[in-house]
């Protein structure tokens, strides 16, 4: 064989190596939302109980999600609201947290019913806990939707459970505000919410059935909260209990229509989203 050979074999190499590193759908050039589309996300769950009487005990459970791909603070940040003072996201990390939450969770409360506890609390049966979990909900056309939710018993009538939604805008590292969606004032969308209440079935029913959301309602208008998230097919808002209706009335999602909002919706939010 000849050098001519050995050199064009060279070349031939050096140009499928750096072929491997394209990506042949954006014309072999590795794009931002190509890193988007490959999102990594992992999982820590804690799970533990302790007795607080002979007859009480007492419990904990935290899954938190874990994304080893996602490397903007400003997101991370926003993602884990809830406990400003986790600073590692890795895995090892979060789970170090969790296990230290935990911990004070189980002290904190012994400590604030010791004297309780002392008095009467041995005639209590049953079990306190507090639970809380995040769940990917969807990740489409850059925006990465997340549930929050958790539950709590520490006696009383009931136990109490919330919910929150947090979509965030892969493309531009932040979370996404109702005010990149549309422009529609916020009186006018609380008009659009109360009208458009009792569209989910409710949660509350007696002997003569389905009691209607909007017979439940606790304020005279309904905000456009943050607690926000969307398809290809309405916008939704997600109240959760005592947050606009009684408690029985459970947690409240009420969607409204992209149709509806069409005139108002931000023309870059238009597009990601394909909508016409």
């Amino acid at each position: 064989m000849n050098l001519k050979f050995y050199a064009c074999s060279a070349m031939l190499l050096l140009t499928l190596a750096s072929c491997k590193k394209e990506n042949p759908a954006s014309g072999g050039i590795t794009t931002k939302e190509d890193s988007v589309k490959t999102l990594v996300v992992d999982s820590v769950k804690i799970s533990d109980s302790v007795r607080l009487s002979p007859k009480l005990s007492l419990g904990y459970e935290n899954t938190m999600l874990v994304f080893p791909s996602l490397k903007s603070k400003s997101v991370l940040d926003s993602i884990y609201f809830q406990y400003p003072e986790l600073t590692d996201f890795s895995k090892t990390g979060v789970e170090k947290f969790l296990q230290n939450e935990k911990k004070n969770f189980f002290d904190n409360t012994r400590k604030d019913n010791e004297e309780w506890m002392a008095e009467d609390g041995s005639s209590v049966d049953g079990k306190w806990y507090e639970n809380a979990s995040m769940k990917v909900v969807s990740n489409k056309n850059g925006f990465l939707h997340i549930r929050y939710s958790g539950a709590s018993y520490m006696g009383g009538a009931h136990d109490n459970y919330y919910f929150s939604e947090r979509v965030f805008d892969l493309q531009n590292n932040r979370r996404l505000l109702l005010s990149d969606i549309t422009t529609m004032p916020a009186e006018e969308l609380s008009v659009l919410l109360r009208k458009n209440i009792d569209k989910n079935p409710g949660n509350a029913s007696d002997d003569k059935g389905r009691i209607a959301s909007s017979d439940m309602l606790l304020v005279d208008k309904i905000p456009a909260t943050g607690n926000f998230y969307f398809d290809g097919q309405n916008l939704y808002f997600h109240y959760s209990p005592y947050e606009i209706t009684a408690f029985a009335a459970g947690d409240i999602i009420i969607p409204v229509s992209w149709e509806t909002l069409k005139s108002t919706l931000k023309p870059e939010f238009r597009k990601r989203m394909h909508l016409q």
